[in-house]
């Protein structure tokens, strides 16, 4: 990580960590329901501008 953390400074070692994401708090303070096909799918589609 010596050429990431030169040019990253602190954040290089933040961006290295695994952090547990989830949308449970998202749905639950703003009501959202997310729709549409999942990452996958749209990947597996190729419906995403290069």
């Amino acid at each position: 990580m010596g050429a990431a953390s030169g040019h990253f400074g602190g954040f290089a070692r933040l961006a290295g960590e695994d952090f547990h994401a989830s949308s449970t708090l998202t749905r639950e303070r703003l009501g959202w329901t997310p729709s549409g096909r999942g990452l996958l799918a749209e990947l597996a589609a190729g419906d995403y501008p290069s």
